[in-house]
Parts: C-alpha cells; sequence; structure tokens
C-alpha cells in the first residue's frame, strides 16, 4: 500500500489568536466530516509574535464552541523561516497578512503564498480581524470561514 503525502496548509493572520486558529479548527472539522482525515496537515500562525504560547481569543473559542469545535487547546505562534518549505500551501487572512508573507517568503517559494478567500473561493475579498468589534464579527468570520474550507478541501479531489 502506497501513502501520498498529504497536502500541508497553513493559514496565517496578524496574531494567530482570532482569524487564523479559528480557520485551523474549521478546516480540520471539514476535513473529518468529509471524510478526508490523513490528506491534510492543517496548522495556523501569525506574522507577530506578541500572542506566542497563548491560546487564542477567547471569542474564536466561543464560536468554534459554538458550532461543535475545540480550539481551545492550540498554542498562538509566529510564523517561521522553515514554515515556507515545511507547508505546500500558505493562505493569508487579509491583503497586509499577505504583504508580510511575501516579504518573508524566501526567493523561489512566493507561489505557496495566497489570499484564503481568492484561492479558496476565487473572490478578491478579506476576512476582516473581528478582534476590536463584537461577537457578531467573530460569527461572520466563522460564517466565511466555514464556506471557504468547504471549497477550498474540494479543491484537492
Amino acid at each position: 500500500m502506497s501513502a501520498q503525502s498529504p497536502v500541508r496548509i497553513l493559514i496565517v493572520c496578524l496574531g494567530n489568536i482570532c482569524r487564523s486558529p479559528l480557520a485551523e479548527g474549521v478546516l480540520r472539522a471539514v476535513v473529518a466530516e468529509t471524510g478526508r482525515t490523513g490528506q491534510f496537515e492543517i496548522d495556523s500562525a501569525g506574522t507577530g509574535g506578541w500572542h506566542a504560547g497563548s491560546p487564542p481569543d477567547p471569542r474564536s473559542v466561543a464560536v468554534a464552541a459554538r458550532n461543535g469545535i475545540d480550539i481551545s487547546a492550540q498554542r498562538c505562534r509566529r510564523i517561521e523561516a522553515a514554515d515556507f518549505e515545511t507547508f505546500d500551501l500558505i493562505l493569508a487572512m487579509d491583503r497586509a497578512n499577505l504583504d508580510d508573507l511575501l516579504a518573508l517568503a524566501p526567493d523561489g517559494l512566493h507561489a505557496k503564498v495566497h489570499m484564503f478567500l481568492d484561492y479558496a473561493l476565487g473572490q478578491d475579498a478579506e476576512i476582516t480581524d473581528p478582534y476590536y468589534g463584537g461577537a457578531d464579527g467573530f460569527d461572520r468570520a466563522y460564517r466565511i470561514i466555514r464556506e471557504a474550507s468547504l471549497s477550498l478541501i474540494g479543491r484537492f479531489a
């Protein structure tokens, strides 16, 4: 029996406390729901390291939990140079994240970096950072991430 290497996906936002840990949890859940466990390795990171080692924002944990996903054990981390070699696909939540990632990416590895919604849905749009807003921003981020995650997994048939 030959095993195909899993597709390694890294999802990146600014601090790795709101959007990217939520997206990591949602994408893992979609992979499990679609019976594709083992075909993907999913992680998240931030372009900044202010929250390294901390759990995700409680509002991200709460919206995930309301939708049957537990992200409470995740810990925030900053993207590392090795991530550009390790991951097949690096997805940014917004244009500022994308610009930061492209500036950090070693020569020859820029093609791995994309906007999440552009890659998943073909939409030139950002997933707005809900950090400074209320719970509705987290609910909105969850819905968008869920739709994009379903589409993203479908691209790897």
